[in-house]
């Protein structure tokens, strides 16, 4: 059973996404970066999206999923989907900028922002399974999900689970090779007590998502062939916390998506969410303008294009 409210609205205070890294797991340094964290904490303040709480039963707990919204609640929508740690403010500027032709959704994911619950939900399943209540059709269109670093590998599994309600992928900076998932031993630092009570929530929860990564990709990388929503992947060249060498990985498993197409943009790091919002904002403006729900995804052909 799906339950709506709208809670008492407030400030955002979950740390500020334009500042901190989104991808902790690459740097051996993760307990200091934490507390430094922490620290900076600053309120984002109002934005010009409403806010609500879906409840939806995962697994055997209950699960609130908050998420914003901004532009027309008839049209299409576009489900923005933050890596870790994160939240639903890594997507102001695209919230506040939203255009009439579709509605924006940022989530916060189980584990962070106002979500709940407040520990870490570990598994691509669950985490995919929180975004299936929020996949409406809207004429004829079903959402393009944006998903940046972590959030990339979630947004695939979304497609694997539903991909006759997915229009479109739009993966940003994916983490995809479970290869380069390397545990450190800071991270195991990190599950200590009382290291770990001290760490803020979502530095926490972030280890202890990506300690439970690798065996994660690997099931999904058995699936990636089954996807085939057209996708666009966007990935910086200079990105060292989710290095390029994931699109080489992720490619040749995508073969059965249609109409494939990878973005190289040269010089670029991780944070293309805040450095390269044109682009991905012209990726999903192009699936939006090529498929519908009842194309099967026709209009375009399987390929693996790079430019």
């Amino acid at each position: 059973m799906i339950k709506f409210h709208i809670p008492h609205r407030k400030a955002w205070t979950h740390g500020s996404d334009r500042t901190r890294p989104s991808r902790i797991v690459h740097v051996t340094a993760l307990i200091a970066a934490s507390f430094s964290a922490g620290a900076a904490c600053t309120p984002h303040g109002e934005t010009l999206a409403g806010q609500q709480f879906e409840t939806i039963e995962v697994a055997s707990e209950e699960i609130h999923v908050s998420y914003f919204t901004s532009g027309n609640p008839s049209a299409q929508r576009i489900i923005f989907v933050h890596g870790t740690p994160g939240s639903a403010g890594a997507w102001t500027d695209y919230l506040e900028d939203a255009p009439k032709d579709f509605e924006y959704v940022a989530i916060d994911r189980p584990g962070f922002g106002s979500s709940s619950p407040d520990k870490a939900i570990v598994t691509l399943k669950e985490q995919a399974e929180a975004i299936l209540p929020l996949l409406e059709e809207r004429d004829g269109k079903w959402p393009i999900l944006v998903g940046h670093s972590l959030g990339g590998p979630i947004i695939a599994k979304v497609a694997v689970m539903a991909p006759e309600k997915v229009g479109g992928l739009v993966i940003v900076a994916g983490s995809f090779d479970p290869d380069l998932e390397k545990i450190h031993f800071v991270q195991r630092l990190g599950e200590l007590w009382p290291i770990g009570q001290i760490l803020p929530d979502a530095i926490r929860n972030s280890n202890r998502e990506l300690i439970a990564l690798k065996p994660e990709l690997e099931t999904l990388t058995l699936e990636l062939d089954q996807i085939t929503t057209p996708t666009i992947v966007l990935h910086g060249t200079d990105d060292n916390l989710v290095p390029y060498s994931n699109v080489a990985f992720l490619q040749p498993r995508l073969k059965k998506a249609s109409n494939l197409e990878v973005v190289r943009l040269e010089g670029r790091n991780h944070f293309l969410p805040w450095n390269s919002k044109q682009e991905i904002v012209t990726a999903y403006q192009r699936l939006a303008a090529t498929t519908g729900a009842n194309s099967n995804h026709a209009a375009i052909e399987p390929g693996g294009q790079t430019r």
